[in-house]
Order: C-alpha cells, then sequence, then structure tokens
C-alpha cells in the first residue's frame, strides 16, 4: 500500500466506524432485511424529527430500482459550516463521528426519536455508497461516502450513480463541495445510499409493506405532516401519499377492529421531572449535572364492542414495541382508576367482592400512547423499550386526571358512555372468572369429562381429533335425517333450536348465559374469547349444517358471528366449515329396464344448464323437480350421499375474512344503529330481485 493511501487522517476517521462493520448488531439489531429496515427508520427519523421541530411538511422516501434508497425532507439542512472543536463541516461530523449531533442537550430540538447520535454515522458505515446533498443558505451542497470514508466518486457519462464508480478518498482534507444554488429560503436535506452487500444478507431487501405501514403511522402521529412513497423497483413504479389532519385520534378510529362503545376520548397533560445525567462543560469534560425535564403525554383511546385489545405506544414519534415505562404507567392508571370507580359502584354494578384485573379493563381496548421529551433512556439502540422511570409516574397521573374529568363531566354522552364503559369492564370480570371455572371442565380426555357434556350432543366413538367433526345441525328434523347419515366413528352431531343469540350486540354474560351459545362452546371445549385454547379443541372439523334458504343463511351468519367473535382461532387454523347441501334432486329417465339416474344440482343456474342440456339431448326427467327448502326433506342415504360422505359431499372452508364479513353484516342488519341499516335498505332496493326472496 502506498504512503500516500494511509494516513493518520485515514485512522481517525476509520476508528469508530470500523467497530460497526465488524459488529454491525450491535447498532441495528440485524444483518437481514429487518437491520436493513432499521437502518432506513434512522435516516427517516432524522427527517421526521425536523418536521417534529416545525421545519418542513413533506418527506419523501424513494425506494431506487438498483436497490438505493433516497430520503428527501425539507427542514432546516445540516449545518454546513466548520465544528471548531473538530474542524469539520457539521456534513461530515454527523456521517463520520458516533454520538455527534444536535440532540445532546444543544437547544435544537425540544424532543426527538433520534437520540444516541449513532444513526447517520451508523447508516454511512454499513453502505457501500452514501450520497448527502443539503440545500443552506442559498446552495446545493453535496459531500459521498464509501464505507463511512469520504471522498469523490467518479460516475458514468450519464450521471448514473453507482457504489462500484472509481473511488478516490480525501487524504488531507475533506471537501464540501458547492453543486448547485437554490433560490432563497429554500431548505432541505437529501440523502441516498446502497447498504453494503458485505454486511447484509444476499435475501435482505426494503419492505414495501412495513415502509407503508411506517409511512401511515407517522402521519397520523404528526398531523399535517405529508409523507410521500416512491417505489420505482417493479415494472410499474407505485407512488403513495400520507397525510392525517386529525392526529392520534383519528389514528385509533383506523387502528379499532370493533364497532364503538365510546367515542375516542383524549387525555393530555404535561409535567416536569429531574435527573442527573453527565453534561459536557466548556473544557470538554463531562460533568454530572441535574436537569429539569417536561414530558407531554398524549392518549386516545376508546372501548368496542369486541374483546381484542389494540395499543400503541410511542416516544417522540418512535414505536416502541416492546412498550417501557410510559405503557407501564398507562396501565397503572386505568387500572388505580377504575378499581375505585367499579368499587364505588359496585352495588348497581352487581361486581361483589371479585377484584378487577388488567386484563379485563384492556378487552376492546384501542389506544394511542405518545409521550415526548428530551433525551430519553431506550433500552438499546433500536429504542424499543423506553426506560426513563419518572416517566411511569407522570403518564400515570395525567391518565387518572384525565379520567376523572370525564367520568365527573355533567354532559349526558359522557355519562352514558361512562356507565357503559363500567358495565363491559365488569362483564369482562364475570366472564373471566365464568371462563376460568368451565375451562377446567371443558376436556374430553376420559369417559367421566365426557358425561358432563350436553345430553343433546350425539357424540362420536373416534377420540382422534385430528380425523373427528362435529356437524352443528338446525333443528330436530334435520337431525333426525343425520343420525343415521352419519358416520358413527368419526362424526359428531349437535342440534340447535333455531336461530342462536345476536352475539354481535349481547353481552358477554348475555351469550354464556345462553343454552344454545353455552352448548357450542361446552361441546367444543376450548373456551371462548381471550382464553380460548386451540390445542383443546375436542373436534378436528367443526361444520355449520343449515337449511338451504333464507333462515338456514341467517343461521349460518349468527353461528359465524359466535366463532368470529368468541373462538377466532378456530377460523384462523381453518377448521370451520359450511356443508353445501343440494337445492334440487333431478330424476333422468331411461329407456328400458335401466335404472333411472339422480342428478343433484347445487344452484338455479347449474338446475338451468342441466336441463338444457337434457332437453338439447332428448332426455327425459320426471316432474315436478324437487326443491329442498330443508335438510329433513332429504332421506338418509341422500344426505349422507350428498352431504356428509367424506368420499362426495362439498364443504366450504371459512375464513378468517368470512368471519369478519359476517360480523359486519350482522352488525349492519341486526346491530343498535338503525340509520346504516335504513340507508343500506334504501340504497339496496332497486337491486333486489323478488325471485331471491323465499316465499
Amino acid at each position: 500500500m502506498a504512503a500516500s493511501d494511509y494516513s493518520a487522517r485515514h485512522l481517525s476517521v476509520l476508528e469508530g466506524l470500523e467497530a460497526v462493520r465488524k459488529r454491525p448488531g450491535m447498532y441495528i439489531g440485524s444483518t437481514d432485511s429487518r437491520g436493513l429496515m432499521h437502518c432506513l427508520w434512522e435516516i427517516i427519523d432524522n427527517s421526521v424529527d425536523e418536521a417534529l421541530a416545525g421545519f418542513g411538511e413533506t418527506i419523501r422516501v424513494i425506494l431506487h430500482a438498483d436497490g438505493s434508497v433516497e430520503v428527501h425532507d425539507f427542514g432546516r439542512g445540516i449545518p454546513v459550516d466548520i465544528e471548531p472543536k473538530s474542524g469539520l463541516s457539521g456534513v461530515e461530523l454527523i456521517f463520520t463521528k458516533l454520538h455527534a449531533g444536535g440532540k445532546f442537550g444543544g437547544g435544537s430540538y425540544g424532543s426527538s426519536g433520534g437520540l444516541h447520535g449513532v444513526g447517520a454515522s451508523v447508516v454511512n458505515a454499513l453502505s457501500g455508497r452514501l450520497d448527502v446533498s443539503v440545500d443552506r443558505v442559498g446552495k446545493t451542497w453535496s459531500m459521498s461516502f464509501r464505507h463511512g470514508e469520504p471522498g469523490r466518486f467518479v460516475d458514468a457519462d450519464d450521471g448514473e450513480r453507482s457504489p462500484n464508480s472509481p473511488f478516490t478518498p480525501f487524504d488531507t482534507k475533506s471537501e464540501l463541495l458547492e453543486t448547485g444554488k437554490v433560490r432563497k429560503g429554500v431548505t432541505g436535506t437529501r440523502v441516498r445510499y446502497w447498504a453494503d452487500p458485505q454486511i447484509f444478507t444476499a435475501d435482505a431487501t426494503f419492505d414495501s409493506e412495513q415502509l407503508r405501514a411506517r409511512a401511515r403511522q407517522t402521519a397520523f402521529l404528526i398531523p399535517g405532516l405529508r409523507l410521500v412513497l416512491d417505489d420505482l423497483r417493479g415494472e410499474e413504479p407505485t407512488h403513495e401519499e400520507f397525510h392525517f389532519e386529525g392526529g392520534i385520534s383519528e389514528y385509533v378510529d383506523f387502528l379499532a377492529p370493533d364497532t364503538a362503545v365510546t367515542n375516542t376520548w383524549r387525555l393530555t397533560g404535561a409535567h416536569t421531572f429531574t435527573e442527573t445525567v453527565p453534561v459536557m462543560n466548556e473544557a470538554g469534560a463531562l460533568v454530572s449535572t441535574e436537569v429539569h425535564r417536561e414530558c407531554l403525554v398524549d392518549v386516545a383511546l376508546r372501548w368496542g364492542a369486541g374483546y381484542d385489545t389494540t395499543v400503541r405506544s410511542y416516544v417522540n414519534i418512535i414505536a416502541t414495541p416492546k412498550g417501557g415505562t410510559h405503557l407501564t404507567g398507562f396501565e397503572q392508571g386505568l387500572v388505580k382508576f377504575f378499581r375505585q370507580q367499579v368499587e364505588a359502584n359496585s352495588r348497581k354494578l352487581k361486581a361483589g367482592n371479585d377484584k378487577l384485573e388488567k386484563d379485563d379493563l384492556l378487552a376492546g381496548l384501542t389506544a394511542v400512547l405518545t409521550v415526548r421529551l428530551p433525551e430519553p433512556q431506550f433500552e438499546g439502540q433500536t429504542k424499543e423499550i423506553l426506560g426513563t422511570p419518572a416517566v411511569r409516574t407522570i403518564v400515570n397521573r395525567v391518565v387518572t386526571h384525565g379520567l376523572k374529568d370525564l367520568y365527573e363531566s355533567t354532559k349526558r354522552e359522557d355519562k352514558a358512555q361512562s356507565m357503559l364503559v363500567l358495565e363491559k369492564i365488569v362483564s369482562e370480570m364475570k366472564s373471566r372468572i365464568s371462563l376460568r371455572a368451565q375451562r377446567d371442565t371443558q376436556r374430553r380426555k376420559t369417559s367421566l369429562e365426557s358425561s358432563s357434556l350436553p345430553a343433546k350432543l350425539i357424540d362420536c366413538r373416534s377420540k382422534d381429533v385430528g380425523s373427528s367433526e362435529l356437524f352443528i345441525v338446525e333443528g330436530d328434523s334435520a337431525l333426525g335425517t343425520a343420525r343415521p347419515a352419519r358416520d358413527s366413528e368419526f362424526q359428531a352431531l349437535l342440534p340447535i333450536r333455531g336461530k342462536i343469540l345476536n352475539v354481535q350486540k349481547a353481552s358477554v354474560a348475555d351469550m354464556l348465559s345462553n343454552a344454545e351459545c353455552g352448548a357450542i362452546i361446552k361441546v367444543i371445549g376450548a373456551g371462548s374469547g381471550r382464553d380460548f385454547d386451540l390445542a383443546s379443541a375436542r373436534y378436528g372439523k367443526v361444520i355449520i349444517m343449515s337449511d338451504a334458504d333464507v333462515d338456514g343463511a341467517h343461521i349460518r351468519t349468527l353461528l359465524l358471528t359466535l366463532f368470529f367473535r368468541y373462538m377466532r382461532p378456530m377460523l384462523e387454523a381453518g377448521r370451520v366449515y359450511a356443508a353445501v347441501p343440494p337445492l334440487h334432486r333431478v330424476i333422468v329417465q331411461h329407456p328400458g329396464k335401466k335404472p333411472n339416474e339422480t342428478i343433484y344440482t347445487y344452484s338455479e343456474v347449474q338446475l338451468h344448464s342441466l336441463l338444457a342440456d337434457l332437453k338439447k339431448r332428448g332426455r327425459r326427467y320426471l316432474e315436478p323437480i324437487q326443491r329442498y327448502k330443508g335438510l329433513g326433506e332429504m332421506d338418509a342415504d341422500q344426505l349422507a350421499e350428498t352431504t356428509m360422505d367424506r368420499d362426495k359431499r362439498l364443504l366450504r372452508r371459512v375464513r378468517v375474512a368470512d368471519g369478519q364479513q359476517a360480523s359486519q353484516i350482522f352488525e349492519l342488519l341486526m346491530g343498535n344503529e338503525v340509520a346504516p341499516r335504513k340507508e343500506f335498505i334504501v340504497a339496496s332496493s332497486d337491486t333486489l330481485s323478488r325471485e331471491r326472496i323465499d316465499v
């Protein structure tokens, strides 16, 4: 190596970043797609911090076809002047020195997500090439890096940039090049980089779906910010924009998976705290100093009719998926407040002496929790857990006081919704206690346990869950036909009396006290709701076998809604089916002594097609054609052949989306809200065919 290629300057540049290249997992978690996306978050978060500070309303992210990614913001632009202590420009300092930046108490940012000062420099160190351009003071300034080292790339004449272009590192002094001019007042930063293939795995790619979700999330958290995504990698480039004015209240409405019990409530507050941190004095030494901080808390939450919990927490708009002190404070505040409320209203709510638990409060809750504070303490560079101890008490206080104000409100709407939440929480508490008691008796391991099952269950002999099937049959008439039609070795029958409870608008307690719903849950034997245990289900398949008429479709919808709301893992595992019985029986006559042929059809279209084909071929058939409206109209042999025989039957597997659709349809047609139902009836009246009505 020539002397000119190796100097003391090179040692000073590589000293910090070389450690990043040797152990990237310490800084970005992994070197697969997850680590690649983390690098992108670091660059995007720097732009977002500018927007959070009030500079720039648009951020653009471009995924280029050559594998590079570009982030363009319209903030103040990275400082281009010389930093006196290092003698480096602000651009070079930020991209080559670990723990350098404007987020260490210098007053540039009140709160920020990029805290540790290693984001831009780590991305630079792990890139085969990084180009940065800054619009500031009426000019455009540019600098390029290879593996974190500043220098010059010699690109092709057509201007196409590549990490494989010839590179010459700066020898004695780096240069921040002036590459253009901009109008007065125009500022911003553009960073484009190519991830180093020597660092990241061959299958590491930028996930457009993750990027889309992160952009949407950020747009919700910063009202008014516009995030633009351009993906140029596919055959057809995509362009998306995310922009919301409603903030986290709108975010909660977007996240909520169920119908609302309350409006979206907003709890806000700010408190100060002190902490002792090392601060660099004028002499460059770190001195332990007690500093005052302000923590801003903003919470949006609402309860829904379901039992799923969706809680998202953020610190300075950085997601903390593993929680931390802010989430702990939020949950403690909820438990503390609602235990007091239930105790104060125990006689009215008939709560008894049972103690409220956190899961009772979280059932059906959708919430977004955000806190903003200077220099938060995260556990690790990936910033997944907040560790600042004082935040727990502050969030607890804000949540408690905010809910207290709501519950002391004199508005009629607030009073009604407050009581609905208490009733829902107490109902969840009672259900938890009931389900826990039931779960211990809902196992089919011995004949003694089987004896506690509903008397109307006609069980199968096999104890092999994988091969066993439970048919939920509509009515005693269908049961009478299905019983001799089944294979008693592995097919069980459970009759239900017509239409079960509409669980879409019934409480959990009402659902459990309903004989039909309770029997279904008990027979399946895996519990319900949060306590549902798929591994304990007594049957490999559950098959809904209802009549092929309007009432049968209604019953099937009711049953699907029950499964979707209280036994969803069965749907997710693909273990719920709908039987498909035939609608018509056509007897084709054969001449002579040849026996007649029976053909079943499953739709009007199929029937008309069959009849047209028979007529074309000159074949005769008996009239009138039998139309099955109920399963009880079939003989056992016919039911077995068409609907229950594994070799001949037709089943329709029900997906989670089907359950979701059934739940939505039932909420529309049978829910508590009248206005949407009226709109649907009026809008659909012109499309209704008289022939579709069973009369």
